[in-house]
C-alpha cells in the first residue's frame, strides 16, 4: 500500500457531479517514509454514481440485453466480485427460447401416445418432467452463483440434459 485516504463523511454533490469528503486524513507512504495530511473539506472523482452504488435485486431483470453486457464488461474492468449473477442471466436469456421449444417437443411427444384408460398418466408425466426441468434449472443457477459453476453451463445445463430426454423420447416412442 502506498496511499490511503479517509473521510469523516462522504456525500455526492450534484451540481459538481462529483464526491465530496469532509474531515480527510490522507496518508502517502514512499518505503519506511510516510506524510499525513488533514484536510477539512476536497473533492474527488471516483468513477461511481449513486445510482451504481445502490444494490437493487432485481436490476439485472430491468436491463436490456445489450445494457447487461455494457454493465458486465464495466464491472470486470473495475474488478467487481459477485458476477456470476449477472452472467448467468445474460446467458440464461439465451437459452430460455431453447428451453421452451425442447419441452415443447417433451410435451408432444408425450401427449402423442395414445393408450387405454385416458391419458391421466401423461398429463401426470409432463407435469412432472416440467417440475424436475424448473428444479434443475434453479440448481444450477444456485451451484453457478454461489459455487464454482461456469455461468454458461449452469443456463445451458438443463437444455442439454432435456434434450437428452427428448431425443430418447423421441426413439422409444412408436412411430
Amino acid at each position: 500500500m502506498y496511499y490511503n485516504l479517509r473521510a469523516e463523511r462522504i456525500q455526492w454533490d450534484t451540481s459538481k457531479h462529483d464526491w465530496k469528503l469532509t474531515t480527510i486524513i490522507e496518508r502517502n507512504i514512499n518505503g519506511l517514509k510516510e506524510t499525513v495530511r488533514k484536510t477539512d473539506s476536497m473533492h474527488i472523482n471516483l468513477n461511481v454514481t449513486p445510482a451504481e452504488m445502490r444494490k437493487d435485486e432485481y436490476f439485472k431483470n430491468k436491463l436490456t440485453t445489450r445494457e447487461l453486457d455494457q454493465f458486465i464488461h464495466m464491472e470486470e474492468i473495475r474488478g467487481s466480485e459477485g458476477l456470476n449473477t449477472f452472467k448467468v442471466e445474460k446467458y440464461h436469456r439465451d437459452s430460455t427460447p431453447f428451453s421452451v421449444i425442447i419441452m415443447t417437443i417433451i410435451g408432444a411427444i408425450v401427449a402423442s401416445r395414445k393408450v387405454r384408460g385416458g391419458s391421466g398418466l401423461q398429463l401426470a408425466l409432463g407435469i412432472v418432467t416440467a417440475a424436475v426441468f424448473v428444479i434443475m434449472d434453479k440448481f444450477a443457477v444456485t451451484f453457478s452463483v454461489k459455487g464454482q459453476m461456469p455461468p454458461a453451463l449452469a443456463a445451458w445445463t438443463p437444455n442439454i440434459i432435456f434434450s437428452v430426454v427428448a431425443l430418447w423420447l423421441y426413439i422409444k416412442t412408436p412411430k
